[in-house]
């Protein structure tokens, strides 16, 4: 059997082997300063107690993790008072907090650690190469892994309701699918049933009506056919309403308020289906990269032109076209329509096609 020393996390993976760099101070300080055989035998006892530690901690979350942090920050006050590298062990110790507790215990758990550190500074009147370091190191570090740690939690909470909200939307699709099959195809089969039975019925009595049952059951059968390809052809797209159903949940679980003005209209099935591709990327990028709080759909036919509008609140920036924006741009020009988009203040991405009518019109009720 194999010891590991690390969990199997891939985004862990072998950065905590290189972050030990920190702790090489110890031997330092004890090299330069001529240390003589005690204090080395007492650092690298002390040195070992914190692999221990280092290591173990790894392996817990949640109030699991104390122990290991609170370890490393008594080896801290221990040993900083001889060695100034040990300082570090108080910023591993506070490195722990983060991404292993809830924000708030996390900055209690981080004060307290700061608090020893300031503390025995105070009475042992140490000098500031020594408490300096455990105490910036502690803030600066801790805080930042503390930010980080919301940061993942929050993905991770987004990412399960994103989850959810695909599967719901398989569910329905899948009963939806089911519903449309049965009311297409529950007539029709019953009826070739009923006629394939007749035509036996007739075979030898009358053949030649039996023929032309035969000939009925063939003419429904391609009918059938012909109507679930075009069924499946419409499964393939996604329709306007689904899509800003869809737009609304995602938001709403990425704790973006959303503001949606999308009167009933009259569109073709192919600018449809641009637009339910143009406003699936655009959310998606709203709810992966702007950080916004606020977003704005706005759909609307005016002056013979269709035209979709979303807009955040978020960091806006430099717009890096990817393959999404990319192929959204390909899209809507190939129907003869534009993509404008605006990152100076928050995110604003218009797409506008042309209203006409070569597309067999289909109502549009609105979803949000």
């Amino acid at each position: 059997m194999r010891l590991r020393l690390l969990p199997d996390d891939p985004q862990l993976g072998y950065a905590p082997f290189a972050w030990l760099v920190y702790a090489a101070f110890v031997p330092f300080y004890l090299y330069v300063r001529g240390a003589g055989p005690l204090s080395w035998a007492a650092s690298l006892l002390g040195l070992a107690a914190f692999f221990f530690l280092y290591f173990r901690g790894f392996w817990f979350t949640g109030r699991g993790v104390l122990p290991y942090a609170s370890g490393l920050v008594a080896l801290g006050a221990i040993f900083a008072p001889f060695n100034p590298g040990a300082s570090a062990y108080f910023v591993y110790g506070a490195a722990f907090l983060g991404h292993a507790l809830p924000t708030g215990l996390a900055v209690r758990w981080l004060a307290l650690f700061v608090a020893v550190a300031g503390l025995e500074a105070a009475l042992l009147r140490l000098h500031p190469g020594v408490w300096l370091p455990a105490i910036v190191g502690s803030l600066v570090v801790g805080l930042t892994n503390i930010h980080f740690g919301e940061v993942n939690r929050q993905n991770a909470r987004l990412r399960l309701a994103q989850e959810e909200v695909e599967r719901l939307a398989r569910t329905a699709e899948r009963e939806r699918i089911g519903r449309d099959l049965h009311d297409l195809l529950g007539h029709t089969l019953s009826l070739v049933t009923l006629k394939s039975e007749l035509a036996r019925r007739l075979l030898e009595r009358d053949p030649q009506r039996a023929a032309r049952e035969l000939d009925e059951v063939l003419r429904v059968s391609r009918e059938a056919l012909s109507e679930v390809r075009r069924a499946v052809a419409g499964f393939r797209q996604r329709d306007l309403p689904a899509e800003l159903a869809s737009a609304r949940l995602a938001l709403e679980a990425a704790g973006v308020a959303l503001n949606a003005s999308t009167p009933a209209l009259l569109l073709g099935a192919e600018r449809e289906a641009a637009l339910s591709l143009a406003l699936r990327e655009a959310v998606t990028n709203v709810v992966r990269h702007a950080g916004a709080t606020r977003c704005r759909i706005e759909l609307g036919v005016a002056d013979g032109e269709a035209r979709l509008v979303v807009e955040d609140d978020g960091r806006g920036g430099p717009v890096r076209e990817g393959s999404g924006l990319a192929g959204m741009r390909e899209r809507i020009e190939a129907l003869g329509g534009r993509l404008v988009v605006d990152a100076r203040c928050g995110t604003r991405v218009e797409v506008v096609l042309p209203a006409g009518d070569a597309d067999e019109p289909r109502a549009l009720r609105a979803a949000c």
